[in-house]
């Protein structure tokens, strides 16, 4: 039972990155077109639920959202405290 729960929390965990990076892509290109842009609650929301490290890469590979304090400071804040979860959790 333990191995199913780590092979979903890995694949969760894929998609659930996938997902933040391609959003902050895709809000990247909506705002160097002046269009209507994914909601900061939206990108933030992507990173909380697991999408951390695919939020911070795509913070970096897009440069977007880099100079927002929240974002800035907010985003790997989170990512750490994922990874100290799950190091605590042992998987």
């Amino acid at each position: 039972v333990e191995e199913n729960i780590v092979q979903f929390l890995i694949i969760y965990l894929a998609v659930v990155n996938l997902a933040a990076f391609l959003t902050y892509g895709w809000d990247k290109m909506k705002a160097k077109r002046n269009e209507w842009r994914v909601p900061e609650k939206t990108l933030l929301g992507l990173a909380f639920i697991g999408g951390s490290a695919g939020a911070l890469a795509g913070m970096l590979f897009f440069h977007h959202k880099t100079r927002k304090w929240k974002f800035k400071v907010g985003v790997p804040l989170i990512l750490l405290i994922q990874v100290a979860v799950i190091l605590w959790m042992g998987i």
